[in-house]
């Protein structure tokens, strides 16, 4: 009888940019094979690009945790649980639901992050990123990356875009970090939620009374008309606030130093002009890092034959975007940093309906960031070895906790 191996998502402290050993070990198995979860459960571990792909597109999968998707903890299964039975409690909305509900709600916000609104936002993102630029060179030698700059410009962006007053960023910082750590309790992770939730329907209810031009009175206009309910519209805020800061601050911190531990790639995006280079370059640092740690949770809701298994109705399924990412068949020499790959096939943004809304966003703000830092400061340097660097390997979102810089 073949063993199960438990499921590891621990990185190695020597390389911690790279996706965890056992992952990549489980990918060397094959594509889809068994992991054991802490329950005893024994969901199937999705390692390889093209069966990634397929099922996060198949219709017969989903992602509503009252189906049974996998919980990687006790209190992830509890919050899960906490979050099914308290309509309107301060879930994460529509990323959590299947069509047509989700499809119906994703469709009030998608225009606001279309390509071209995205681009028209590209001048005030540069200037908001040589503001926080100016800053960190009048201040103190090393700098922190993190608090001066890749915190900040996203957050910057996204409460501009929301409606959200950019003063009560460390609110929402802080309780954002208590939703994706790993060892929060559910009361924790429940909490954050409700204060989340309750601020953001405060605004709401602000903007109801004196609508503006932002994201958030946009969706009040949805629920005068009728067509979203209050609470519904607070838990889509919640969701923007969140996704819009936390995870583009972390791809700018690791992205940044991956760069400069590269400094031959880093050179290609200091030097050059090309608007294309640069993009492509964001491509493949999106997914080089795979900043996503966890997997994308699913479950079958009907037998699935795929690489030569056949996953049954019910079984858990678990996505790794870090090995799909490092998958030789698709990116050869996958371990290598090549801001001249293409990199477009990547799935850091995940795969079929539930892709990542903020992309183009994402993309535009971390295309403005790198190039704004390299070429600002030429001589930007870690100020630390990478054994002093705070990983933040506590969490659903990869990244640093603090990024010593100087220059």
């Amino acid at each position: 009888m073949t063993t199960i191996p438990e499921y590891d998502i621990a990185r190695s402290a020597t390389c911690p940019m790279d996706p965890a050993p056992a992952m990549r070990a489980r990918q060397e198995e094959g594509p889809l094979t068994r992991v054991r979860l802490w329950d005893g459960s024994t969901p199937w571990l999705v390692t390889g690009h093209a069966e990634h792909r397929a099922l996060l597109g198949d219709p017969r999968v989903s992602v509503e945790p009252a189906r049974g998707i996998p919980a990687l903890s006790r209190a992830e299964a509890a919050s899960m649980e906490s979050m099914a039975a308290q309509e309107g409690s301060g879930g994460i909305g529509f990323i959590m639901m299947d069509d047509p509900e989700h499809a119906r709600l994703r469709r009030m916000v998608t225009s606001a992050f279309a390509v071209k609104r995205v681009e028209a936002m590209r001048p005030a993102t540069r200037e908001i990123a040589d503001d926080l630029i100016d800053r960190m060179l009048a201040g103190p030698k090393p700098a922190d990356l993190v608090e001066g700059f890749a915190l900040p410009l996203p957050s910057l962006v996204i409460s501009n875009l929301l409606g959200v007053p950019y003063e009560e960023h460390e609110f929402f910082q802080s309780n954002s970090r208590t939703i994706i750590n790993r060892n929060s309790t559910p009361e924790e992770r429940g909490g954050a939620q409700r204060r989340l939730t309750g601020y953001l329907d405060q605004l709401i209810g602000e903007k109801l009374a004196k609508p503006a031009d932002d994201l958030l009175s946009g969706l009040v206009e949805r629920v005068k008309a009728g067509e979203l309910t209050r609470p519904e519209a607070a838990q889509m805020g919640v969701l923007m606030l969140f996704a819009g800061h936390e995870t583009t601050a972390n791809m700018i911190t690791l992205g940044t130093l991956a760069l400069l531990r590269h400094p031959g790639q880093a050179a290609l995006l200091r030097d050059g002009d090309d608007p294309k280079a640069v993009a492509a370059a964001v491509e493949e640092l999106l997914r080089y890092l795979t900043i996503t740690h966890g997997g994308l949770r699913r479950v079958a809701l009907a037998d699935i034959e795929i690489a030569g298994q056949v996953i049954k109705a019910g079984e858990g399924i678990i996505a790794v975007n870090e090995t799909a990412n490092r998958d030789p068949s698709v990116f050869p020499d996958p371990d290598r940093l090549d801001l001249r790959r293409n990199a477009r096939l990547h799935v850091t943004f995940g795969y079929g309906i539930h892709q990542c809304l903020g992309q183009p966003l994402a993309r535009m703000e971390l295309q403005v960031a790198y190039t704004a830092l390299l070429r600002r400061i030429p001589g930007l340097a870690v100020a630390t070895g990478m054994e002093n660097i705070p990983f933040k390997h506590d969490g659903f979102i990869f990244g640093a906790y603090e990024l010593p810089v100087t220059w």
